[in-house]
This record gives C-alpha cells, sequence and structure tokens, in this order.
C-alpha cells in the first residue's frame, strides 16, 4: 500500500515500440525500489533521511576487479548512416566543397614545398605549384588537379577510406620535432573532403606520390571504395586529380562565372596560384578560298588588254572588299586569384598604393579608403587585421540600422570562414571594411562559425580598440599638420582647410556611428568622446571638438554649455545664448536628433560638467558672480507682486516664477528642471513614428519662467499688477507674455484655442473696438428689376410646358 503506482509511467513516457516500453518499465521499477528502500520498519517515511546519506562509493579493490574482469568492446557504426550525417548535417551550404578541396589542394602543395627544402629532389620534373579547375558540360563533371604531395596507395587507404581521419595533421605531427609547428596549413578534421557529396553522386581521385605508382580511388559514398592502379599511368607526374560527377541539381557548378565567384569568395588569398579553364568567343576574319583563285588567274592574263569596267561592277567589288568573319569559341588557363593576401607581409614591406588597391579589390568601391590600420595582435588569441574606413557613407547605412553589421571578412589560414559576422565588432562600426586572419581560431568541423564565444570576445575587443585608435590618428593629423606649419593663417584660410581635414569629412559621413557608439558602448565612451565633433557659437563654418573647446575656456569657467534645438539657424539666435554671448562664452550647438540621447551619457569631460544654457540652475563663476547673486536678491523683492501674480494665473502651466540671471534683452523665457526633459527632446519624441499621443503629457517637463527684471515689458506689467491685478487686460497681458515666451523657447502651444482667443481679442483692442468681438447683421441682398422679369417668364414658360402635357 505504500508503494507509488508504476503504470503511470507507460502514459507519461511516450513509447516508440517495444524496446521503448521495456527500458519505460524498467525505470519505473527501479524508482519502486528506490521509494520502496526509503520506508522504515515502522512504518514512517525515511525519504528525507536517503537524499541526505551519501551515495556509495567503490573501493579500490573493487575498481580494480572490473578493470580486470570486464570486457572491452569497440563502438560500431553504421557507414552508410555515417557518412549522410557527415555529408548532410556538417555544412550548410552546398557551395562549401570547393572550398574544402582547395584547402585540400593548398595543403598538400605546402607539404611538397617544405619537403623540397631538405630535398631538392621531392620536386622532380613538376616545378610548378600550382591548381587548377576545369568542367565538362557533356560529362557533368567538375575536376580539380593541384602538384602537391600526392598520396600513395597506403595514403589513399588511410585518408579517404577513414572516416574524419587527416593525413595533414598526421604530417604535422610527425615533423613536430622538425619545425613542422611552423607549417601554416588548413585541415585540422578529416571530413572536409567528403562535403563533394553534397554536389556529386560518385568521386574518382587519381593520385602520385613520388613514392609509389598513380592510382585511383572511386567511390559513390556507400559503405565501400575501389582502388585500382591507374590504367593511364603516370599522367599527373607528381599530385592529385580529383573528379566530381555531380548530381542532377548541382548544374550550377558547371558555369565558368559561378565558379570564378566560388574562388573568389572563399581561396582569393591562397598562396598558390589558382587557374579556371575559361571558354573565351571571338570575331575572327576567314579567307576565301576562291578570291585567291580568281586573282592568280586575273594576274595570269594579258596585263596590256583593256578591260571596261562598268559602275555597277565597280560597286559590287565594293561589296566584295568586306571580310568574311566567323565567331569561334577557344579555350584557355586563366589565374583567378590574382590579388595577394598583402596582411601577411610586414608593414614596411607595403606601399601606400597597395593598401588603396587591396581595399578596392576586396570592398568592390572606386574610391579610395579615408584611412587604415595594419596590425598584427598576440596574446590569447593570435591574428592579423587590416581595417579600412571607406571615404564615402553608402546612401542606406542608417535605414536599417539594428541589421547592418560591419564588412569584415574572418579568415582561417587565409581561407575564407565568414563575410556576415555580426558579433565581431559592437554595430556602431559598422561602416569598417577590412579582413582578419588567424592560425587558431577553435571552429567547428564545417569551419563556417566559431565555437568559443570567450575567443571571439577578446577579438572583438582587440579590433574595437585598433579601430578606435586608427580614428583617434585621423582626428589628431590635421593638428599635427598644422603644428609643424610655423606660417600664420587668416580665418578664411583656416576654414578652407576645416573642409579639407580628412576627419571632418569623415565626421560628416559617419558622425552619428559614434554618437551611438556614446550610447551603446560604455566600456570606450571616454575615447569615443574625444571623437566628437560640434558646431558652436565661435566655430564659424567649421567644427570643434570637446577638448578644444576645454583648451580655449577661461580659467574661471567651470562648466562647458551646450544647447540644443532643430537647426543651427534656430538656436545661434536663441535668447539662452544672451548672457553667455556678452560674457564671451563658448556654447555647443547640438542640432543632430540623437544629440540628446548621446549627451545623456556623456555628463563630463577632463573633469569639466556639461551643462544646458536652457535648463534651470544656470550659473558662470566669474568674478562678477557674487555682485550678480546681490542684484539678483534686489530684483527678486521688487518684483514678488508680478512673480506671484503669473505663478497664480499661469497655474500648473509652469512650476515657479523666477527673475533670471541668463536674459538681456528678452523679456522672459521659459527653462526646464534640471532632469527635465528639454524644449528640442519634446519634439524630437512627439515627432516618432511610434509614439502614444495618450501619453504626451509625460513627456512635458515642469517648466520655470524666468523674467528680464530690466525690460520695459515687466517693469510696466509689474506695475499694472499692483494697480488693476483683476482685469481681463492684465490676464491677456500675462498670458500673452507666456504664450511668446513659449515659443521663442522651442516649445509646442498645446491649448490653440484659448492662444488663439487672447490674440483676437488683443487685437479688438489695440483697434479701439468698442463693440469687441460680436458679429455684424448680414448684409441684405436686393433682387434687380431685369431679374424678376426673367424670373416671371421662367414661370410661364414652365406652366405653358405643363399644360402641353397635360
Amino acid at each position: 500500500s505504500t508503494s507509488p503506482p508504476t503504470r503511470q509511467a507507460t502514459t507519461d513516457v511516450p513509447c516508440g515500440g517495444p524496446r521503448m516500453r521495456v527500458t519505460t518499465w524498467l525505470l519505473a521499477l527501479l524508482g519502486v525500489a528506490a521509494l520502496s528502500a526509503t520506508y522504515t520498519t515502522d512504518g514512517s517515511s525515511g525519504l528525507a533521511a536517503a537524499q541526505d546519506a551519501p551515495a556509495a562509493q567503490m573501493t579500490e579493490e573493487q575498481e580494480a576487479a572490473i578493470a580486470e574482469g570486464g570486457e572491452s568492446f569497440e563502438f560500431q557504426a553504421e557507414v552508410n548512416r555515417l557518412m549522410d550525417i557527415i555529408i548532410n548535417s556538417l555544412y550548410k551550404n552546398k557551395e562549401i566543397f570547393l572550398r574544402e578541396l582547395i584547402s585540400n589542394a593548398s595543403d598538400a602543395l605546402d607539404k611538397i614545398r617544405f619537403l623540397a627544402v631538405s630535398d631538392e629532389s621531392a620536386l622532380g620534373d613538376t616545378k610548378d605549384l600550382e591548381i587548377k579547375i576545369k568542367f565538362d558540360k557533356d560529362a557533368r563533371t567538375l575536376t580539380i588537379i593541384d602538384t602537391g604531395v600526392g598520396m600513395t596507395k597506403a595514403d589513399l587507404v588511410a585518408n579517404l577510406g577513414t572516416v574524419a581521419k587527416s593525413g595533414t595533421t598526421n604530417f604535422v605531427e610527425a615533423l613536430s620535432g622538425d619545425g613542422g609547428g611552423d607549417l601554416s596549413l588548413i585541415g585540422q578534421f578529416g571530413v572536409g573532403f567528403y562535403s563533394v557529396y553534397l554536389v556529386a553522386d560518385k568521386v574518382r581521385v587519381a593520385s602520385k606520390n613520388n613514392d609509389d605508382d598513380q592510382y585511383i580511388w572511386e567511390s559513390t559514398a556507400d559503405s565501400n571504395f575501389v582502388i585500382a592502379k591507374d590504367p593511364r599511368g603516370n599522367s599527373l607526374g607528381r599530385g592529385t586529380e580529383i573528379t566530381l560527377f555531380l548530381k542532377e541539381d548541382a548544374g550550377e557548378f558547371l558555369d565558368q562565372d559561378r565558379l570564378d565567384e566560388l574562388v573568389m569568395r572563399y581561396s582569393e588569398f591562397i598562396t598558390f596560384p589558382i587557374s579556371l579553364y575559361k571558354s573565351k568567343t571571338e570575331t575572327v576574319e576567314v579567307e576565301d578560298e576562291d578570291e585567291d583563285e580568281d586573282d592568280e588567274s586575273e594576274s595570269g592574263g594579258d596585263e596590256d588588254e583593256d578591260l571596261e569596267v562598268s559602275d555597277e561592277d565597280e560597286y559590287e567589288d565594293e561589296e566584295d572588299d568586306e571580310p568574311e568573319t566567323q565567331t569561334i569559341t577557344t579555350w584557355e588557363w586563366e589565374r583567378v586569384n590574382v590579388q595577394a593576401a598583402i596582411w601577411s607581409r610586414d608593414t614596411k614591406e607595403i606601399e601606400d598604393e597597395e593598401y588603396k588597391n587591396f581595399y578596392k579589390s576586396m570592398s568592390k568601391d572606386f574610391n579610395d579608403p579615408a584611412t587604415w590600420i595594419h596590425f598584427k595582435a598576440e596574446g590569447e588569441v593570435e591574428f592579423k587585421s587590416i581595417l579600412y574606413v571607406p571615404n564615402e557613407a553608402p546612401y542606406d547605412l542608417y535605414d536599417n540600422y539594428y541589421q547592418q553589421s560591419a564588412q569584415l571578412r574572418l579568415y582561417v589560414r587565409k581561407v575564407l570562414i565568414t563575410d556576415e559576422f555580426e558579433d565581431l565588432v559592437p554595430r556602431y562600426l559598422n561602416f569598417l571594411r577590412g579582413v582578419v586572419d588567424s592560425d587558431d581560431l577553435p571552429l567547428n568541423v564545417s569551419r563556417e562559425t566559431l565555437q568559443q564565444h570567450k575567443v571571439l570576445k577578446v577579438m572583438g575587443k582587440k579590433l574595437v580598440r585598433k579601430a578606435l585608435e586608427m580614428l583617434r590618428k585621423l582626428a589628431t593629423s590635421k593638428k599635427g599638420d598644422d603644428d609643424e606649419d610655423e606660417d600664420e593663417e587668416s580665418e578664411d584660410d583656416e576654414e578652407v582647410d576645416d573642409a579639407e581635414d580628412p576627419y571632418i569629412k569623415f565626421w560628416e559621413a559617419f558622425g552619428k556611428n559614434i554618437k551611438l557608439g556614446i550610447i551603446e558602448d560604455s566600456a570606450n565612451r571616454s575615447k569615443l568622446q574625444k571623437l566628437l565633433r560640434f558646431k558652436s557659437n565661435k566655430s564659424g563654418e567649421g567644427w570643434t571638438s570637446l577638448e578644444e573647446y576645454v583648451d580655449s575656456m577661461p580659467e574661471w569657467q567651470k562648466s562647458i554649455y551646450y544647447i540644443s534645438g532643430e537647426s543651427v539657424e534656430s538656436v545661434e539666435n536663441s535668447p539662452f545664448l544672451e548672457r553667455l554671448k556678452k560674457k564671451d562664452l563658448e556654447v555647443l550647438y547640438l542640432v543632430d536628433p540623437i544629440d540628446e540621447y548621446a549627451i545623456q551619457h556623456v555628463t563630463e569631460y577632463d573633469g569639466k560638467k556639461l551643462q544646458s544654457v536652457s535648463k534651470e540652475g544656470l550659473s558662470f563663476g566669474d568674478s562678477d558672480e557674487k555682485t550678480d547673486k546681490k542684484r539678483l536678491e534686489i530684483y527678486k523683492e521688487k518684483f514678488v507682486p508680478l512673480t506671484d501674480y503669473l505663478k497664480e494665473v499661469y497655474d500648473k502651466k509652469v512650476t515657479k516664477v523666477i527673475v533670471s540671471p541668463r536674459v538681456e534683452t528678452t523679456p522672459c523665457i521659459l527653462v526646464t528642471s534640471q532632469y527635465g526633459n528639454s524644449a528640442n527632446m519634446e519634439r524630437i519624441m512627439r515627432s516618432q513614428a511610434f509614439s502614444d499621443p495618450s501619453k504626451a503629457q509625460y513627456l512635458n517637463s515642469q517648466k520655470v519662467m524666468e523674467i528680464n527684471p530690466r525690460h520695459p515689458l515687466i517693469v510696466e506689467l509689474n506695475t499694472k499688477v499692483e494697480s488693476d491685478p483683476d482685469s481681463e487686460e492684465t490676464k491677456d497681458i500675462a498670458w500673452l507674455l507666456h504664450d511668446t515666451a513659449l515659443l521663442q523657447s522651442g516649445f509646442m502651444q498645446d491649448d490653440i484655442e484659448s492662444y488663439s482667443s487672447r490674440m483676437y481679442r488683443t487685437m479688438a483692442k489695440a483697434l479701439d473696438m468698442e463693440t469687441g468681438l460680436d458679429l455684424e447683421e448680414e448684409v441684405e441682398v436686393p433682387e434687380d428689376e431685369e431679374e424678376e422679369e426673367e424670373d416671371e417668364e421662367e414661370d410661364e414658360d414652365e406652366d405653358e410646358d405643363e399644360h402641353d402635357e397635360f
């Protein structure tokens, strides 16, 4: 009665057959036995005690008994099923087979070249180390030939007849004591060859090694293969010839343009030349044998005989003079991988023109790159890389920002692994172009993806650091050139030079990416801040950096001032800048919509806090600060009636009304709280495609009205408030002051109806209209005599028509 039911196992576990059912019942019985063992003799449950009890450990004698008495078996595998898994499960793309075969051929060529260092006779008569590819559309075959080390009969059995047997790995291990560790060979797993069955029904391999005759290996990817001595004899000299008998759906690999594309994509930078047997169509002239015979007969006649030639004959002769042509097809070997892997060479050996040509070849861009960096990274993972910055931004760079990644090609020993790597560098560096090549990346068997994210993160950090270093050098290159130049230049010359500054050209093309990096990359934010550029009230047509801003600051200035707006024209005449212009202070203009988001992550630079001039709490810290504070206190006492009155009238429209320390000529302005949204930020958030109008009130920040105590309108209004605070005219003037400040400070008017009514009343009072806005009576329109006569005639005609119809 205490045992749990065992039949439950048959319903919870799906049974795929008798064996599954037996296994399920065994598991259920084991569970019963385990639970039964936990009940004590008195009927109480001992389950908790059993859980706390340690599992029984085997003694050394028991372990030894297992080792001595146990039987040893080998794992068995169904060859057909295993081959099917290897062929169809390891690779995502069928086209990978060509990369694998070329990589194997490159390894074979590397091996013979290595052996030839110690044995000059190893190359024999076949001195050229190369790879050739040809196809036959009629026979539906694709052939890859190399002049590498080749394979003996035993090698064919061991390497091709044993799955996951890597001849390259064995070769390196055999030479590990003789410097074999310096070999940069590609093969690792011993399964790359079997990718040929993705596209081929049958594969034939002919191979010739210096130590054996030429043999043929042939298989159809089933459980057996055939090896025979090649009846053609030694046709290769040395090397290997792989012939693929393609499947019906693999016809694309019989097209020379497709083959050319695949070689250029995956194996462009293989060290050895790769040639493709290509056809070319030419138009040639054909010699006419009949004309030659006619010429000979005419030359044999009487030269003195006069011949009459008619105009028709001359016309026919002109037509006969046109040569006959025919189209012929020629076949010849053409090298595909012309571009060398310059990243593997020393930077001192490479000219700038070579870097530019490599960039154009890799990126298919007709323009020269803006800058580049070539480096070798060492440490946990070693790799070589060249990173480029394009001269111009693509037209759709920001159309789909979150789906675009940097066009960096990842190579392993000069063989392309992928060019679609999203995790290699952060998204804001998606404008980068370049290559990354490593010899020791941990790849999966298909060599299409990386396995360890830790190594990937290390590579990413190094690439980001080098990319930012490259941009930093580009940003300071102009400054270094200016320091070397001792001649003083005028302001006009400086503006021209600023336009020619290569970093300014980069900033105008990719500046948004740097700002996105400020938002996304907190680890490198301090480096990215040095790359920022802004317009300012002192930069003219040029740009200024935070570093230049700080260098030109007065000693007493404590903050970096900025203002945000829709455009430079809208902010440069803003009333918020009046006092700062008077003190000759520089203000940065944030006129890009993304600036408002980015500046939230830049709280300070070089110990100087960034402060918005459109928010409350503005201070300057100059020598006049104490005097200004005392003067402000006097003004506050004087304008207490006005500030209290305005706060009562505006109610929730403003949080408070104070005397302003920042305006000079403007009557009043509206500022926001220190941590609230600015007027420009409210405009941006309202304009977003997915903004919710019902939540607009949460976006609006609390506003503070600052009045100018020296402005005559404010002084007169203060007097009017003291004398006649309850009149409608005083309230309208107060509201008109608010509406003007609202628009001038960059905010939107949300109560259009009340605003319109106040404006009409103000206009009526300005026109001395005693009747106010009451509408006049409508004018009566008198009828003319001619129109009356015409109407009577029309009525008579209608009556006659009705009579006739009747």
